[in-house]
């Protein structure tokens, strides 16, 4: 499968089973799209009839480029088979149950009144709580027990606001601390926190304890404020944001993400994004919000193509920024094109339900963040353990394949079927399509590309010649084996 488009300038081909993208010109752009269909006598014919006027358009060069396409063909770097249907779901059979991470949530409650909560203000339609050392104890253990022979672990304090139930945290950390060398296990640590509570001792420990941190900010005030609002009605842009340059300071800049959410209310995000890169934050994320279709947050059929535009908007400027020694990182746009994910990983999608779970204060295992309160997705819990294999079973079924909408989509092997959750709520089924999230995959999908090709083009001009392909296949994954 093939995809083109053209952006900032550039004429791209991407070869969607291979990984190999191709920069090329306008006439072999279009030599490349009548290829399978017509003969090479048609395309000839059909190019010099339109470019007439170009004296450099020549029949033996247009034959030359059909000899070019011909190559890369063979090459398997274009119009390459798709042959990864037969190994969809083979990298989560054969992973033995094993469990990678777990979302713990300290905090079933928030000091934040945000409109757009998926989590209901941090009580995820239930009640109010915080989680117990006891609990958080047993759930590093159930992690290290179920972790059969890989080596790192990866726990994220969520909530709610997890900075609420502080001195549990560290606790807990401390805790998976002496279980390291004991059990051969190596915990990395990530909080996520809206900064009301964040201090000198929160800073100090994160700073040593925590691989990242993930602070929450809108952007702009008046779309911070509007939307992150404490239980008096009051903005808290004017209290986190001194915390949060704060705490990325004493950090070097480094091993953060300053992370928001766009709505109805901003489709118009990047000036967000440049107002926080304004504020001296360079790692930044903007995710489109996920609610029910009457939430006013709820990002509408209007918007949709605003956004896209957006993401253009961002590409470029982020390339521009990079030129004047002063880059900006955003999320989305983070694609490894010469060391990325092997082809198993990028089928079998974020591991949710399988090798990543969310435990709740209780200790109730669900497959993620996004499912905890819906009984439908109850895996069981950390002391009985899955309990509900069924939930497991229908998350190792859930694949870049396992749509069947998604068969003749470009993106599948960049976005791996989708979320599971965003699916969910928007279908009421894991394995259906929130297409209004898909077109928008699809945009950034292009827009990081176009950033890696510019790159690429930056060091050809210079003499490096670095290759643009993504994907490939391991012995690790093929075997079940964890990569690290």
């Amino acid at each position: 499968m093939v995809h083109q488009y053209q952006l900032n300038g550039y004429n791209i081909v991407l070869d969607t089973c291979s990984g190999a993208i191709h920069v090329v010109d306008e006439v072999a752009y279009d030599m490349i799209a009548m290829f399978q269909q017509k003969s090479a006598d048609e395309i000839v014919a059909e190019m010099l009839a339109k470019y007439r006027d170009r004296a450099d358009v020549t029949e033996q060069d247009l034959r030359d480029c059909i000899g070019d396409i011909e190559s890369l063909v063979k090459a398997e770097k274009l119009y390459t088979p798709d042959t990864f249907a037969e190994i969809a779901g083979t990298f989560k059979e054969h992973s033995g149950d094993v469990v990678k991470a777990l979302c713990l949530h300290v905090a079933h409650t928030c000091n934040l009144n945000c409109s757009y909560c998926f989590a209901s203000q941090g009580k995820y339609h239930g009640n109010r709580a915080l989680m117990s050392y006891e609990v958080g104890k047993q759930a590093l253990d159930f992690l290290i027990r179920h972790s059969g022979t890989r080596t790192n672990l990866e726990v994220d304090f969520f909530g709610g606001e997890p900075l609420m139930n502080w001195e549990v945290v560290k606790r807990l950390v401390t805790y998976a601390r002496t279980q390291e060398e004991i059990c051969h296990k190596k915990f990395r640590f990530t909080l996520t926190t809206n900064g009301m509570l964040i201090d000198d001792d929160v800073i100090d420990f994160a700073n040593k304890e925590m691989s990242n941190v993930v602070l929450s900010l809108d952007g702009r005030k008046e779309i911070h404020d509007h939307l992150r609002k404490d239980y008096a009605g009051n903005g808290s842009y004017d209290r986190i944001v001194p915390k949060f340059q704060k705490m990325v300071q004493s950090r070097g800049g480094r091993n953060y993400y300053i992370r928001g959410t766009f709505t109805h209310a901003n489709p118009d995000f990047t000036n967000d994004v440049f107002h926080m890169a304004n504020l001296g934050f360079t790692e930044l994320s903007m995710e489109p919000v996920v609610c029910a279709p009457d939430d006013p947050a709820a990002l509408t059929p209007a918007d949709l193509e605003i956004v896209k535009e957006q993401y253009e908007i961002l590409a470029k400027e982020m390339l521009r920024r990079e030129q004047e020694g002063k880059p900006i990182t955003f999320y989305h746009y983070m694609l490894d094109l010469t060391g990325g994910p092997c082809i198993y990983k990028r089928i079998s999608g974020c591991g949710s339900g399988t090798e990543y779970m969310a435990v709740t204060p209780w200790g109730d295992l669900y497959p993620c963040h996004q499912f905890v309160g819906d009984p439908k997705y109850l895996m069981g819990d950390i002391w009985k353990g899955v309990t509900n294999t069924a939930v497991r079973d229908e998350f190792k079924h859930c694949n870049a394949y396992a749509r069947k909408e998604c068969q003749d989509c470009w993106a599948k092997l960049y976005c791996s079927g989708g979320c599971a959750a965003n699916s969910y709520h928007a279908t009421g089924s894991i394995t259906g399509v929130y297409e209004y999230g898909c077109e928008l995959f699809r945009k950034r999908m292009e827009c990081a590309i176009m950033i890696q090709v510019a790159q690429n083009q930056e060091l050809a001009a210079q003499g490096i010649e670095v290759p643009i392909q993504l994907g490939s296949t391991c012995n690790a994954c093929a075997d079940g084996e964890a990569c690290e």
